[in-house]
């Protein structure tokens, strides 16, 4: 199982590190909008309605779903940085002859959080149509 893991750590690092970038950089100003400025009443709520979100999750400029991938780079990525950085806390607190199995679970636990984000976009499309 090490074996394993230890060539699909180029994948986890890309997915990890994009997921820092949308995770930390991204959902930060997601978070202080719609958990903060919107419930002081700073910003108008109107633009955030579910008409609106769902017209953005489902556009298709020049026929490609640009609104669907970007939802599930915003919905899976984060994920996987988060199986990374309790990876990474579990080695540091002396877990590393449980590495494999700890490191597996994790990474399965992004991966089928990934799946079901994936399915539940395909869904929107279904439902649009």
């Amino acid at each position: 199982m090490k074996s394993l893991l230890i060539k699909i750590e180029p994948i986890v690092w890309l997915l990890f590190g994009q997921g820092i970038l949308i995770g930390t950089i991204l959902m930060t100003a997601w978070v202080l909008v719609i958990g903060l400025l919107l419930p002081l009443g700073v910003i108008d709520g109107n633009p955030l309605s579910y008409e609106r979100a769902l017209a953005l999750a489902t556009a298709t400029p020049f026929g490609l779903p640009i609104g669907a991938l970007v939802l599930g780079a915003v919905l899976a990525l984060p994920l996987w940085k988060g199986a990374h950085h309790v990876r990474s806390l579990l080695l540091d607190f002396g877990g590393v002859e449980r590495d494999p199995i700890v490191g597996s679970v994790l990474y399965l636990i992004a991966a089928a959080g990934s799946g079901f984000a994936i399915y539940a976009i395909v869904r929107l499309f279904s439902v649009t149509a």
